[in-house]
């Protein structure tokens, strides 16, 4: 019996001591997956809130004041240029244009008296056989019934371009939002609407944005051509619009205007870009979008993934793994991002190898197994 206990404990025992050999052997090398770094030519982009609008809004006003009698189109719908949008009650307005027209009739009646009267005199008084100021007196009166004339001409044209406002018909060709007046409402003076409507050109829609003074230089340079200022399209057709749900819009734009001076409040200044719309109509005034322009290419630009940058009190670093596949941590200095990726502007070169992941097993000085990201 004690034979076969200090038997077991002498078995015991060099398990132990194996075991504990065992433990101080060499750990093996993790694989740690890197990413290579490349030069490329790295547009850098930039994105600006804009506001939608027609190439023309025009609105739609009352001039003559009544009753609003008719409306004469659909909500939301097309009309062309001339077509008939609303109708004012126009007794008033057809009554005096019938006065005018009658007092016209009754200056015309007199002229024809004064020239019938100074063409009886005019002979007359060449034979003297009427005073010289009978003469004058009949040019005066002449003179006064033609002028009298004049203005009765004058006051019916006024009195029928009032008429005519009681037809309000479609400046443009465009869209046309929904009314705010309805039949029998009285327009034309407040509080009323002063505003019937909108009718909007959509065919070419305008979005306004502001630059900052340190993009105005780079947008003007890159996006008008000062060749062709007189060009209605002169600027260089390569804005995107990308749209609320993120989608980018499918014609391209360009800049159209800029104002003529930096606003000192807010230090921007105001920009205008043009797209052409879809035949559909896609894009309305009012609606919110942004510009996304290239403001500058870099060439040779090293682009590394976000993830693979450590920040610690402002200072950026990478861990970069050596030909000897050693792991260093090394500081950069960061450009501006670009997408999910970062510009490294200074401490990475092409060809070097930086870990993507598992930053957090890896330290400086350790071995590993680089597996490139594919």
């Amino acid at each position: 019996m004690k034979k076969r206990i200090l038997v077991t404990a002498i078995i015991t025992g060099l398990l132990f001591v194996s075991c504990g050999d065992g433990g101080k052997g060499e750990m093996p090398i993790p694989k740690i997956e890197v990413y290579e770094v490349v030069e490329q030519a790295v547009p850098i982009i930039s994105e600006f809130v804009g506001s939608v609008a027609g190439q023309k809004d025009i609105a739609i006003r009352a001039r003559a004041i009544g009753f609003l009698e008719g409306i004469h189109f659909d909500e939301g719908r097309v009309v062309k240029k001339g077509k008939l949008l609303y109708t004012i009650e126009s007794q008033q307005y057809e009554s005096e244009s019938a006065a005018m027209q009658s007092k016209l009739a009754e200056a015309k009646t007199n002229l024809a008296y004064t020239e019938s009267d100074l063409a009886r005199i005019r002979p007359l008084a060449e034979n003297n056989a009427v005073s010289k100021s009978d003469l004058d007196a009949a040019v005066a009166k002449n003179d006064a019934a033609k002028a009298n004339v004049d203005a009765a001409k004058a006051n019916l044209r006024a009195a029928n371009i009032l008429l005519g406002y009681t037809k309000i018909k479609s400046p443009i060709t465009g869209i046309i939002g929904k009314t705010k007046a309805k039949v029998g409402d009285f327009v034309g003076q407040s509080p009323n609407p002063v505003i019937l409507n909108v009718v909007s050109s959509i065919d070419t829609i305008l979005v306004d944005f502001f630059l900052r003074e340190s993009y105005y230089l780079e947008i003007f340079r890159k996006y008008v051509d000062n060749k062709e200022i007189n060009n209605p399209r002169r600027g260089k057709t390569n804005l995107e619009l990308v749209l609320v749900d993120g989608t980018i819009f499918e014609n391209k734009g360009f800049v159209k205007f800029i104002d003529r001076e930096v606003d000192p409040t807010t230090g921007a200044i105001l920009v205008q870009a043009a797209f052409p719309n879809t035949p559909e109509g896609l894009i309305r005034p009012g609606q919110f979008a942004k510009i996304r322009a290239t403001v500058d290419v870099v060439e040779n630009g090293i682009l590394i993934p976000q993830r693979c940058i450590m920040e610690i009190q402002g200072i950026h670093s990478v861990f970069v793994v050596t030909n000897k596949n050693k792991v260093e941590s090394r500081e950069v200095k960061t450009g501006p991002t670009v997408g999910s990726s970062w510009l490294i502007e200074e401490g990475l070169k092409a060809g070097e190898k930086i870990v993507y992941e598992g930053l957090q097993k890896v330290k400086s000085g350790m071995t590993v197994e680089p597996i490139i990201k594919k």
